[in-house]
């Protein structure tokens, strides 16, 4: 299976950053090989629900506005990012995996490592196993280039102010697969409980969006994945966020059209920006390394 992804993913970087901030979104990307499209037994539509659908054209305003920008252009269905670089599940592939591969961990038992082996109520991606070497290859040629860029990026960021935030940006469907589960809150924010960022990085997160009028939930049910966790050191400068937005707010969750609301989010992701913008960053180093 041939990659036809040329480039695999976008970085908009301003002429000079105002701020210590690089907006990342992982899972917005949409471009489908046709090769992965042959050998699945899904149809697009049914594919695109893993999307984090247009959160990369939400965040095309925030480039302007003196920050870092970057998006994976290959689908999460095709290869996950906010994964460990191997957690693949055996039962997917022909061939054995490499012996360093974590094919026990929680998210590939879900069937949601770092190549999907479902899709949203777990229908089944592909119609025949995978050869190894296809696992192995979207691993060198897109994942490895896509957390090289970042660390590259947050380097940059950091060692021009002393100080980092990504702020990792995701949609979540409006509500769980369970039928009991209520309909979730606008904006989810997760730090990992207040270990991936400054418990101030998250309270300014959280009141700029209450009083942009959105509902904020914290860490529940996404407390952030492995991009938060893997990045998030803020006793060494580097705070990470991330952003769950509801899609309802924004778009038809069932055709994929956009919500007359899309504009207004698209502003308001401006506005959080500016306030996250103005915060103390060197305080919050200083403050981190105090304290250890």
């Amino acid at each position: 299976m041939e990659i036809e992804l040329s480039p695999p993913f976008d970085v908009v970087e301003p002429a000079a950053y105002s701020a210590p901030l690089l907006f990342n979104s992982p899972h917005s990307g949409r471009v489908y090989p046709r090769s992965f499209l042959e050998a699945s037994r899904l149809d697009p539509l049914s594919l695109r629900r893993s999307e984090d659908a247009f959160v990369d054209l939400l965040l095309a305003d925030v480039a302007a506005t003196g920050s870092a920008v970057m998006s994976a252009r290959f689908p999460r269905a095709f290869l996950d990012v906010n994964r460990e670089p191997y957690e693949l599940d055996p039962r997917m592939f022909d061939g054995r995996l490499p012996n360093y591969a974590n094919t026990r961990s929680l998210r590939v038992a879900g069937g949601l490592g770092t190549l999907a082996r479902v899709v949203s109520e777990n229908q089944e991606i592909y119609a025949r196993r995978l050869p190894v070497d296809e696992a192995l290859r979207r691993i060198e040629e897109l994942y490895k280039p896509y957390h090289r860029t970042l660390r590259r990026l947050l380097g940059q960021i950091h060692r021009e102010f002393g100080v980092a935030l990504l702020v990792d940006c995701h949609s979540m469907p409006s509500c769980g697969l369970a039928r009991e589960d209520r309909p979730r809150a606008d904006i989810v924010l997760g730090d990992r409980y207040g270990t991936s960022c400054s418990h101030l990085i998250t309270d300014c997160a959280d009141e700029a969006l209450r009083s942009l009028g959105y509902s904020v939930a914290r860490n529940k049910p996404y407390a952030g994945g492995y991009i938060t966790e893997h990045y998030g050191n803020p006793g060494a400068g580097f705070h990470v966020i991330q952003i769950e937005i509801n899609r309802s707010i924004y778009m038809n969750e069932q055709d994929f059209s956009l919500a007359p609301a899309f504009d207004r989010l698209k502003r308001d992701l401006t506005v959080l920006r500016d306030t996250l913008a103005g915060l103390p960053f060197h305080y919050l180093d200083a403050f981190h390394l105090a304290a250890e």
